[in-house]
């Protein structure tokens, strides 16, 4: 395929720098938890090269939709769909996963269902499905080798033009998971308050200090407990105050039962409608919610926590009731949802929406 309508893209004389800059604060965790192999760390040009075959609509059959097409950069890279479309138009299984903090998810397994194995496992994927991209590796590598402007880009990276899926499998997932995001009212008031959690912070409201006393609380409704790891099933060892990304995937009692998560890719009965759950940075720019989009808002997905969670097989045990064996029901007052609202919020860093490292090189 030698279509050359696109526009080159353009790229800054000097490239941007990659290597993502992690807070004191949360550097322990993140050192801990980072799933980037030893093998492909991020540099500066292989992470701009992942950056235009990330925005390169080549990459579709009809060339029509790009990875950055589902994973929109003003909506955390994820989009504003149930379902994101495809190519030809058609829809995909379920809600897009946003691209942010990848890396901080310490199992390294990747989509819902955990059927990737890694980032770079994962990346390539989309473009050999079916109703999303609609390529083959073979001609995946033939439509990158035919567009003038990846030769350069693959010697910078690689050392030599050569290009292969295997080249573009490892640039894509240096550019994932260079988009990191701790640049929110959270990660300022956090070193306001000397990295304490449990303070009030003095940059938020007193609707959000609420809110973040709700969240992290040990009880009613204790949100720390699974998006901290800081309860069974197990443990964690390294629960941290910052990276807002289970290290467990779970079932949280959505009873899809169209879906059977990640039990439906490896046949285990104990892992029918589990699901990963992604990091709740930038949460607020991605609605709706849930792997089936079945959430509009952050205050349906409070709801639901509060009092819709069904008695499911396997029903995580922080969302159990230990006297009656049933569901938790909750009972926060209107108050108090909006304010666990208003701290998810805070949650939210616009720089990662305008940020020219992370942009659309094409200038379409």
């Amino acid at each position: 395929d030698t279509d050359t309508a696109e526009p080159w893209p353009v790229l800054p004389a000097t490239p941007y720098g990659y290597a993502p800059v992690i807070p004191t604060w949360l550097e322990s965790a993140w050192t801990t938890r980072d799933n980037t192999p030893v093998t492909n760390p991020i540099t500066d040009a292989g992470a701009t090269l992942g950056r235009v075959l990330f925005y390169d609509t080549r990459l579709s059959a009809n060339h029509t939709v790009a990875c950055a097409t589902c994973h929109v950069q003003a909506l955390g890279f994820s989009d504003d769909l149930v379902r994101s479309v495809g190519f030809e138009g058609g829809l995909t299984g379920r809600r897009s996963m946003p691209l942010v903090n990848v890396a901080a998810y310490q199992p390294g397994r990747m989509f819902w269902d955990e059927r990737a194995t890694s980032v770079e496992d994962q990346v390539l994927r989309p473009i050999q499905d079916s109703v999303e991209m609609g390529l083959t590796l073979p001609e995946l590598v033939s439509r990158v080798e035919s567009a003038p402007w990846y030769p350069d880009l693959f010697e910078d990276a690689f050392g030599d033009s050569t290009v292969t899926s295997d080249r573009i499998s490892l640039a894509l997932a240096q550019f994932v998971r260079s988009i990191v995001s701790t640049g929110s009212r959270y990660d300022e008031g956090i070193v306001l308050a000397g990295g304490n959690p449990a303070a009030d912070f003095s940059n938020f409201t007193t609707q959000e200090n609420r809110g973040k006393q709700l969240f992290f609380g040990d009880g009613n409704p204790g949100c720390v407990v699974c998006h901290l790891d800081r309860g069974p099933p197990p443990a964690a060892p390294n629960a941290n105050p910052g990276v807002f990304q289970p290290l467990f995937a779970r079932i949280n009692g959505l009873n899809d039962t169209a879906d059977d998560g990640i039990g439906g890719q490896n046949g285990i009965p104990n892992d029918v409608g589990r699901f990963k759950a992604p990091s709740l940075r930038n949460v607020a720019l991605r609605a709706p919610y849930m792997h089936d989009g079945s959430r509009a808002t952050l205050l349906d997905v409070v709801e639901f926590y509060d009092h819709e969670v069904a008695n499911v097989p396997g029903l995580d045990g922080a969302l159990i009731d230990a006297g009656t064996g049933q569901p938790r029901v909750l009972n926060l007052s209107t108050d108090d949802k909006a304010a666990l609202v208003a701290f998810l919020e805070t949650l939210t860093d616009l720089s990662i929406t305008t940020d020219p490292r992370f942009s659309d090189p094409f200038q379409r």
